[in-house]
């Protein structure tokens, strides 16, 4: 079976490498959003994509399920004291990736072709993708005005309310070489339980007409996010935050839905969206749950 997954942020890379416990590197497409990518600090930093690879090459912080494990904090450190912008943490492992990323794309190589020789350095077997070559950057339209989201997210620690999403760039965004050729040849695309507005969408507007099977995993169990401001967004765009929610925000190109146990009561509600759905334990606290829940999407996906 071959599967195109569409990730962002750390549930994204954990669903993404459950997958890449399964199946054969050859049948695993990940198409990573780009929307939260920025510059700072002269580098071009790329958390979705850094989060994802990180992830599938073990590399990643246990704890905080982004950035690396054993990580260091010297050089940030040193930038504040010297009065720079510290509030995005880069770890000492971190800066390497970013440094390197930025000579070779000032080289003129594409983004896709960087991440794949890291991908190889890292020894990850499964593509990895960006959504694009090209730079598409998510504005969030906040009651204080259009932020960059880095600046929401990380600096603003989400708290100004928001109003509604703009991808600058997008219109012009071609899908990374690769992509198209992997959605025609997979039997499925799976939605990872990622932020639907900011990590999904994104990739949404970038790789369109999908003539496949799609499969979503609800980023929210039981009205809250596990990690990430997506139940937020839902509440300040007027939305009750829920699986519901996700599944309409989906609905018009859904074949299958996942939801979580302590969900089970609303999945009636979402058979009478003409999707089918499966309820199944999607909590992923410990990495033995990335592959479990894995198993369960594919096996639904074979049901289908």
């Amino acid at each position: 079976m071959k599967i195109v997954a569409l990730a962002g942020g750390v549930g994204g890379a954990k669903l993404a490498d459950g997958l890449a416990q399964i199946l054969p590197p050859e049948d695993l497409t990940v198409i990573v959003n780009t929307g939260d990518d920025f510059e700072h600090l002269g580098l071009t930093i790329c958390p979705d994509i850094d989060t994802v690879c990180y992830t599938l090459a073990g590399l990643a912080n246990p704890e905080t399920g982004w950035g690396r494990a054993g990580e260091t904090w010297n050089t940030i450190a040193n930038v504040e004291k010297l009065g720079g912008p510290a509030w995005f943490r880069l770890g000492d492992q971190d800066i390497a990736t970013h440094l390197e990323r930025t000579r070779r794309l000032k080289e003129g190589q594409s983004l896709s072709q960087v991440t794949r020789d890291f991908c190889k350095a890292w020894g990850i077997q499964p593509t990895v993708l960006p959504m694009s070559d090209s730079p598409v950057r998510t504005m969030v339209d906040s009651d204080e005005g259009e932020l960059a989201f880095q600046e929401y997210f990380v600096h603003r620690q989400c708290q100004p309310r928001v109003r509604g999403f703009r991808f600058d760039g997008v219109e012009v965004a071609e899908p990374a070489p690769g992509a198209k050729e992997a959605l025609k040849s997979a039997d499925a695309v799976v939605f990872c339980p990622s932020n639907p507005w900011v990590s999904i969408d994104p990739i949404l507007k970038v790789i369109k007409n999908m003539d496949k099977p799609v499969v979503a995993v609800s980023p929210i169990i039981g009205g809250k996010t596990v990690k990430g401001p997506a139940a937020k967004m839902y509440a300040e765009l007027g939305i009750e935050p829920s699986v519901l929610a996700v599944a309409n925000h989906y609905r018009t190109i859904l074949t299958g839905f996942v939801l979580d146990n302590a969900d089970s009561n609303i999945e009636s509600v979402i058979k009478d969206l003409k999707i089918k759905t499966l309820v199944t334990d999607t909590l992923m606290n410990q990495p033995a749950d990335r592959k479990r829940l894995a198993n369960d999407v594919l096996f639904f996906i074979g049901s289908l």
